[in-house]
């Protein structure tokens, strides 16, 4: 709890944080804190306590009866596996969580100076970190929840021929005239927002993120998309062929989430896979979701603590997100 207040109260900018983590001993407290909060390290092979740091190799030993009787403080984290120091990750890692409009690996490349291939592995197992997963459904206090989707890729007018799509990014089946890649996002009005990509926008695929994600009780507002009819929600449609807001029937606040992530998409990534599309949005859910509020006034560490204490029980591997897993090397 003392490193706790440490941290929340020296450590509050991007600046301080890169003094910080540059002492090797701050990185060890800090990641036995975000691990253990109670300060008992544990072995993550076997659980054991009996444990000695060895602070030259910069790793525990375990007095445990297995083969890997050494291990890092990364190991059984999103770091695990990397050569990348502590000292790079952590600032990485408060770059991404707090910068509005996202890094692009090229700039952080730059920054920690490493490769861009390296710098955007990084990128994608630290939004594997932001991955928040809560119980609560949207609405379970019965308010207004704003239901939306939107199409996500390029401009259809500006592509070859040759290299236009054939169908919205995973179905390969077009819809209402697009070949898009399709995110259906959920808001509850001065809260939280879900949003994960679907195949395809039909009554079967919205019903079920009704249920999955809506409490029963809540008021749907959407707009006028046959797909959202019928569901076992009270249901408010707005015609945007005739009106935008109808008194405090509106989908204006998923309209601004679209507007926030298409602004990461199109000014910061540019070019963005639909197979990896889905860490996007979800590196734009985390840092909407943790935005600052005059109810919630959360500052730039509270969101770096937030995304640093999910860092365990995680895993991407490079085959994982080239989606060349059971490949043989060569």
């Amino acid at each position: 709890m003392f490193y706790y207040l440490i941290m929340e109260y020296a450590v509050k900018t991007l600046q301080q944080a890169i003094q910080h983590f540059t002492d090797p001993e701050n990185c060890r407290k800090f990641m036995v804190f975000v691990r253990w909060p109670d300060g008992m390290v544990k072995c993550p092979y076997c659980g054991a306590t009996k444990l000695t740091w060895l602070a030259k190799a910069n790793v525990y030993r375990c007095y445990g009866d297995h083969k890997k009787q050494k291990f890092s403080l990364k190991v059984g984290t999103i770091f695990e596996d990397s050569p990348i120091g502590l000292d790079k990750w952590l600032p990485a890692l408060w770059l991404l969580c707090n910068a509005k409009n996202g890094i692009s690996s090229y700039e952080l490349h730059r920054a920690l100076g490493v490769t861009q291939k390296t710098a955007w592995f990084m990128l994608h197992r630290i939004r594997l970190a932001m991955q928040t997963r809560s119980f609560l459904k949207l609405g379970y206090q019965g308010g207004p929840v704003e239901m939306d989707e939107t199409f996500i890729g390029g401009k259809l007018k500006n592509m070859h021929k040759s290299k236009k799509p054939k169908g919205p990014g995973f179905s390969g089946i077009a819809v209402a005239g697009t070949a898009k890649t399709i995110v259906v996002g959920m808001l509850e009005r001065k809260g939280r927002v879900r949003a994960e990509v679907v195949a395809e926008r039909t009554h079967a695929t919205l019903h079920a993120l009704v249920n999955k994600h809506i409490q029963y009780g809540a008021t749907l507002m959407t707009d006028e998309w046959g797909g959202y009819k019928g569901t076992n929600l009270t249901h408010e449609i707005v015609n945007h062929a005739a009106e935008y807001v109808r008194g405090q029937v509106h989908t204006q606040g998923i309209e601004n989430f679209w507007s926030l992530l298409k602004r990461s998409l199109n000014g910061t990534y540019v070019a963005v896979e639909p197979f990896h599309l889905d860490r996007y949005v979800t590196e734009q859910v985390f840092r909407y979701n943790n935005r600052a509020t005059k109810d919630n006034p959360l500052t730039d560490g509270d969101r770096f603590m937030l995304a640093a204490s999910q860092i365990s029980g995680k895993r991407l591997t490079y085959a994982e997100l080239t989606g060349k897993v059971g490949e043989t090397a060569f």
